[in-house]
């Protein structure tokens, strides 16, 4: 009965680490941007934080478990003649650019996904890089978002 116990007690945590999933959006100030030098994107407004694995203090996404995850982010921008771009960073190393050129002003956005394998501990943000600009407000347009597909 003891084995028992600890062993639906294992099953329990384990699945309790496997419940990973976030949704957030950047900020209500409007246009962000442009810096001379990069900047950590913050979304600080949470709406989903399943597994608390996504800080919107720093930015950062730390996996809890080693397994396949799927992220997504949409940018929006509104500035006339201003590029929008963002960096996807693991563990501080660019694994992806995205970049968009407002040439007609008023509202483009664009989305894209990436499915990651990664080490408990792995880290994931997103940069504005320099130069570049991005929109928000409380419509949410400039979105970040990902989920624990399945453990390995």
């Amino acid at each position: 009965a003891a084995i028992e116990s600890k062993t639906s007690a294992l099953e329990k945590e384990n699945a309790e680490t496997s419940k990973v999933a976030f949704y957030t959006a950047l900020t209500n100030a409007g246009h962000i941007g442009p810096f001379n030098t990069h900047i950590v994107l913050k979304f600080s407004k949470v709406f989903t934080n399943v597994g608390k694995a996504y800080n919107p203090s720093t930015g950062f996404f730390t996996a809890p478990v080693k397994g396949v995850y799927y992220f997504q982010f949409t940018l929006a921008s509104y500035l006339y003649n201003f590029y929008t771009a963002v960096d996807v960073l693991k563990n501080n190393q660019r694994i992806m650019y995205n970049w968009e050129l407002n040439q007609f002003g008023g509202h483009q956005s664009f989305t894209n996904s990436i499915i990651l394998e990664l080490m408990e501990g792995d880290e994931i943000h997103l940069s504005l890089p320099a130069g570049n600009t991005v929109f928000d407000s409380e419509n949410n347009q400039t979105t970040f978002s990902g989920a624990l597909l399945f453990p390995l």
